[in-house]
């Protein structure tokens, strides 16, 4: 834990100085100090904790398994009931911090075997405890409406009644206790050990570019290098690993796909995508308009764009591995961290020093793992842990301006997890299409403040462009990927696909999103193998792309009408999972309802890029 007697000034002034004497170019990068958390895998504390989660976990069934209708209908039902829906969230509480911790650890290295043992381990002893706690919210779900609304006429119950509504919603789709029973034991031996087979094979992946052998982070980041010959040596790497490791990717997709269209038709969901829908709060025919919208406008937003790129290197057609190469001629700087904190964070303190005030924690009190390193996840992710303690931000920082992209929208999650965390472990999570809201906004607050403090033409063209590029990625990509599961899981339903029908569909999907001012060349059809979200949370794609479009739209209303906008925004953040999308943009005139609004977010990537046609007119 950071010592109190050292301030936050102070803690600034060494971390300056400790970047101005590291030896490379990017200056110190920042661990993480999970010590918040547990000082350590065998702290007594680790033990102590786990022991008191089983122990309450069990005395919490024996005292409420089977009782709840009778508390319901009995004298002081409220009062009753909001006692054991405390005791219910102060387990999640501890469980959430045991194996937050012991998923932190691994991600900063899945390749230790001690690391990897101890979240194994802590992964079966947690779903065995919270077995205990599975009757709970299945019962809940079998009280009349009637009833329940009685009980939480009493404000001690009434305070829980966003999350007792939350899942109600679920209440079609659950099944008898026992069957819902074996599904939760089951998944430590179903998905979640696909989803580690994924994680582990991937970090031990390296890929051989140049005759060096490098991590899959380190080969990607090599796709933005501005010698177009690294840039195609990296992508041949990646295309010949994932060809060598193929059929263990599709017998993992193949696998995961029957094993949700399993849990799927036990629930009776009748779409491949419901069940991400439901736990969105989100309803179909909004996701629906906001894929239409997108796919509508590929022509104006990604194919006019790259024709646009391809333009400016002096081709027809750009290469699959120059998609996001930096321009031409624009020298491109290696930002160095303590850089990258000042521009974020001035960005944040301009919007809302309240804003700045809770980022600027991470970086002093190290909530950050920055370093590219074997063994480490890919990406970049924030955790928000649980209330009772504060997230952590992972990233894998290389200093090209995406990275500090990348920084703004970490720690714009990172900021709404600190401020939703009051509303405690029961409702301080979003669905994840508000949960990208504020990583989306920290990005735009962070690329606007640096576009205007920008002069030099060919620097400005850059900014945008990159942008552009960011925007693209997060709409146009994202809701190709979404295209692509939509695809793979409903003909799944078919049989096992094959890997040469997963890459035929991958780039048909691709194709038509991108454009024919991109060649997609051999080897590009294995890249749907390493994209994690397709492992993990399946169709959570397309979040990106309703975080870019609402946040355009958020910020377009800024932009008319600053007062107090700020204040608004935060109130919207805190607010956590206790309020609905419509209530929660209502304020700002938003309703994500309207097929206007999709149009009018899309309208701002189309801004930019006429803004970077007229910058080329002006030569």
């Amino acid at each position: 834990m950071t010592p109190t007697s050292v301030s936050a000034p102070a803690k600034r002034a060494v971390a300056t100085k400790a970047a101005k004497k590291a030896p490379n170019t990017l200056g110190a990068l920042p661990e993480w100090n999970l010590a918040d958390l547990y000082p350590s895998m065998d702290a007594p504390a680790v033990k102590a904790d786990l022991d008191k989660g089983e122990a309450e976990c069990i005395e919490f069934e024996k005292d409420y398994k089977s009782r709840l209708e009778a508390i319901a209908t009995g004298p002081g039902a409220g009062k009753a009931l909001a006692v054991a829906v405390s005791r219910y969230e102060a387990i999640e509480d501890v469980l959430g911090r045991l194996i937050s911790y012991a998923g932190l650890l691994y991600s900063g290295n899945s390749t230790d075997p001690a690391i990897a043992k101890f979240y194994g381990d802590m992964q079966e002893r947690i779903t065995a405890a919270s077995l205990h706690l599975l009757f709970f919210q299945l019962e809940l779900n079998r009280l009349d409406d009637s009833v329940l609304e009685t009980a939480m006429a009493d404000p001690a119950l009434g305070h829980y009644r966003p999350w007792i509504e939350d899942i109600r919603k679920d209440k079609p789709y659950q099944l008898d206790d026992r069957i819902e029973q074996l599904f939760h034991e089951k998944s430590v031996t179903g998905y979640s050990a696909f989803n580690r087979l994924f994680d582990e094979t991937m970090v031990a992946l390296r890929f051989k570019v140049g005759g060096k052998l490098l991590t899959q982070e380190q080969t990607l980041n090599l796709m933005q290098d501005p010698k177009a010959a690294k840039r195609k040596a990296a992508s041949e790497a990646l295309a010949k690993t994932f060809r060598e490791n193929l059929r263990l990717f599709t017998l993992i997709t193949n696998t995961l796909a029957k094993d949700k269209e399993i849990s799927d038709r036990w629930r009776g969901f009748n779409d491949v995508a419901a069940s991400r829908h439901l736990a969105n709060r989100i309803e179909p025919e909004v996701v629906d308009a906001l894929v239409a919208s997108v796919r509508e406008a590929y022509p104006r937003l990604s194919h006019r764009y790259y024709a646009l790129k391809a333009k400016w290197f002096g081709k027809k057609k750009l290469p699959h591995w120059d998609r996001n190469a930096p321009l031409p001629q624009v020298a491109m700087k290696s930002i160095r961290w303590y850089d990258a904190q000042n521009m974020v964070l001035s960005a944040y303190g301009q919007f809302s020093p309240k804003m700045a005030s809770i980022a600027e924690r991470f970086f002093t009190d190290r909530w950050i793992d920055a370093p590219a390193r074997p063994g480490k996840s890919p990406g970049a992710f924030a955790h928000p842990t649980v209330p009772s303690a504060h997230p952590y931000v992972l990233l894998n920082y290389q200093g090209k301006p995406r990275d500090v992209m990348t920084l703004a929208h970490e720690l714009g999650h990172g900021v709404h997890q600190v401020l939703a965390a009051p509303n405690g472990a029961l409702m301080a999570s979003t669905p994840l299409t508000l949960a990208e809201t504020a990583s989306v906004f920290g990005e735009m607050l962070t690329f606007k403040k640096l576009l205007a403090e920008t002069t030099d033409r060919k620097q400005r063209k850059a900014m945008l462009a990159g942008k552009v590029e960011d925007m693209i990625n997060t709409v146009v990509r994202q809701i190709a990927f979404y295209t692509f599961e939509r695809r793979v899981h409903t003909e799944r339903r078919n049989g096992e696909l094959t890997s040469e029908q997963l890459c035929k569909i991958w780039m048909e999907v691709q194709t038509e999103s991108l454009g024919p001012a991109i060649e997609l060349k051999p080897g590009y059809e294995t890249f749907w193998s390493y994209i994690p979200h397709f492992i993990h949370s399946p169709f959570y794609v397309y979040a990106y792309a309703f975080g870019d479009c609402l946040v355009n739209s958020l910020y377009a209303v800024y932009e008319k009408a600053a007062d107090g906008f700020a204040e608004r925004y935060l109130q919207m953040l805190a607010a956590g999972g206790t309020k609905h999308h419509s209530e929660l943009l209502a304020p700002f005139g938003l309703d994500a309802r309207d097929p206007k609004f999709w149009q009018g977010g899309l309208g701002v990537i189309e801004r930019m890029i006429g803004e970077l046609e007229a910058l080329d007119a002006k030569k």
